[in-house]
């Protein structure tokens, strides 16, 4: 422990005096300090002892003295010295009665005692404390990393609380309580989840201070009611905790004691979080059975998945396709749209391993915040997933109405709302993602091409996540907000619009109302407000103008296709 006034007044090579505040000798000294000013209280950081010999007070002085004493105290210092025999042959009464008043504990330090002696016992003690934190601190670390070697998680815990005489608690990535020690521990673990969790919120590492459960009563833990000072620490490498550790104490922890914290950190850490070569193995695993999946083997992809992901091809499951908005873009400008495969050669044969491990530590990343949510969400709800990047994609099988799927959705909300209140619009980092239907292993060719489909159509929208289901359901006309499409519908519609131009008649309001009745003569008429032998007259011009039958079901598509896509609003 660092010095005390006592250890300093019990130091035989001193000679120190106690001629006030003998009941507060147990006061620790943080250091020495010597001044002569009248008013040192600026110059002082609390827990000194300091040192005088009155040169610029007036000692003898009862209002000086207890002004003086007053401010001392209130500086927090820890204790005062004065040597005597230099200006005062003793102590003067007036400095001993006002620091007997304040409660401060005064020191009367011999001629013969330099005030440079008491400074090296100082500080020899303070270095001497240090020594021992460091190796008592070593002494812990072996110990933990023994106790979890022997007996994991539950023998690390039960060392650590008996390194810091309290109580330690472990929690997984959800803020449920894994193991507590000793066993009574555990109901004042259950008490501080709602911290913990908010802890989970913050970006690791992260750590608190909070008041767990009373330290006696129902839980059996001894008489006294102080209220535990718990520490919580949050576990892992990652931008999100995978899980926590607390450690209940009656007062706040000493050096050996934090250096015991901190190995267990390290140790608890090293057992939560996955290395990253274990990480690139399961993803060259996951990979493999990808590339099974959809070359139409699910047999070999179910014995290649074994426990790791075995579970997930035994129910339906969702397919995501994720990536940034500009290589969505760049794969749509390469005829690489929609459908324009069944996926089986899309995952490569490279370390897919390395390359997720890469994108993990991508910072600022939106398609690597979305993987890091999906595996954070799988081992809270210790759901199987499957996660593979594919260049700058990434391909997500998780289990059909599961935690990781709600999850990516809150996800995907999250990020539309953010790009809502951008007033710069989409960017060219911006996620985009679609999700297939639900679907088996026998269907992983379909799926991906669903969720192919349904990314390209976010794309279009301008959409974070968008479905298979609202594809397949939804209007064909938000589709026709394409360039390409408009610049075909304004080409085929262009001769007809320059017609109405000169004022020889409303050819293209005329075909829309006969299209929309299906070529009925008189509804359509109706509609118009004209005779129908008018409208007879304006579809034969129609026909005269474009060079094409209206006879012939494909001419009629296309033309009420055009006249959709250049009254569809732009961006669908």
């Amino acid at each position: 422990m660092p010095p005390t006034l006592a250890s300093l007044v019990h130091h035989s090579a001193l000679k120190l005096t106690v001629r006030a505040g003998r009941d507060r000798l147990d006061t620790p000294v943080r250091w020495v300090h010597a001044s002569e000013l009248t008013d040192p209280v600026p110059y002082m950081e609390g827990g000194e002892l300091l040192l005088i010999t009155a040169l610029n007070l007036d000692a003898e002085d009862p209002d000086a003295m207890r002004r003086y004493v007053k401010r001392l105290v209130g500086a927090g210092v820890a204790g005062l010295g004065f040597a005597v025999g230099v200006h005062y042959e003793r102590l003067p009464e007036a400095l001993a009665d006002a620091a007997a008043e304040e409660g401060l504990p005064l020191l009367e330090v011999p001629r013969r005692t330099p005030f440079l002696a008491i400074s090296k016992a100082v500080s020899a003690a303070i270095a001497a404390d240090q020594y021992r934190a460091v190796t008592a601190g070593f002494a812990a670390q072996r110990e933990l990393t023994k106790q979890a070697l022997n007996d994991g998680p539950e023998g690390l815990l039960s060392a650590l609380a008996s390194q810091v005489d309290g109580w330690t608690a472990l929690y997984d990535a959800s803020g449920a309580v894994v193991a507590t020690a000793p066993d009574w521990a555990g109901r004042r673990a259950a008490r501080i989840v709602a911290d913990v969790e908010r802890l989970r919120e913050r970006p690791a590492p992260a750590s608190s201070v909070v008041g767990g459960g009373r330290a006696g009563g129902a839980d059996g833990a001894g008489g006294a009611d102080d209220e535990d000072r718990v520490e919580l620490h949050s576990l892992g490498t990652g931008r999100r905790a995978r899980g926590a550790l607390a450690v209940g104490t009656a007062a706040a922890l000493g050096t050996a004691e934090r250096y015991a914290v901190h190995s267990a950190i390290a140790l608890l850490t090293l057992t939560t979080e996955r290395s990253r070569s274990l990480y690139a193995a399961e993803q060259r695993i996951g990979a493999a059975v990808l590339r099974m999946l959809l070359a139409g083997q699910p047999d070999h992809a179910r014995g290649v998945a074994g426990d790791l992901y075995g579970g997930l091809l035994d129910a339906p499951y969702r397919m995501m396709l994720a990536e940034a908005a500009s290589a969505s873009a760049g794969r749509a400008r390469a005829g690489g749209g929609a459908g324009s495969g069944d996926g089986a050669d899309t995952v490569g044969t490279a370390d897919a391993g390395a390359a997720a491990a890469a994108l993990a530590d991508a910072g600022g990343d939106l398609v690597a915040g979305l993987v890091e949510v999906v595996e954070f969400e799988a081992a809270r709800s210790g759901e199987a997933v499957l996660v593979v990047p594919d260049g700058s994609r990434v391909v997500i099988l998780a289990a059909d109405g599961g935690a990781v799927v709600a999850a990516c959705t809150r996800y995907a909300e999250t990020v539309g709302i953010a790009r809502s209140g951008s007033e710069s619009g989409t960017d060219e980092d911006e996620l985009v993602v679609g999700v297939s239907a639900p679907a088996g292993p026998v269907a992983a060719g379909a799926a991906y091409k669903q969720a192919e489909q349904a990314l390209s159509v976010a794309r279009r929208r301008g959409r974070v996540l968008v479905e298979h289901e609202e594809v397949a359901m939804g209007s064909v006309v938000p589709l026709l907000a394409d360039d390409a499409v408009r610049a075909f519908a304004d080409g085929l519609l262009r001769a007809l619009h320059e017609h109405d131009a000169t004022g020889r008649g409303d050819l293209v309001a005329s075909l829309r109302a006969w299209l929309s009745r299906h070529g009925q003569w008189d509804a359509a008429a109706a509609d118009l407000g004209v005779h129908r032998h008018t409208l007879r007259y304006r579809m034969r011009r129609v026909e005269e103008i474009l060079g094409r039958s209206l006879d012939d079901p494909d001419v009629r598509m296309e033309l009420w296709l055009a006249l959709k896509a250049t009254s569809a609003p732009a961006g669908g």
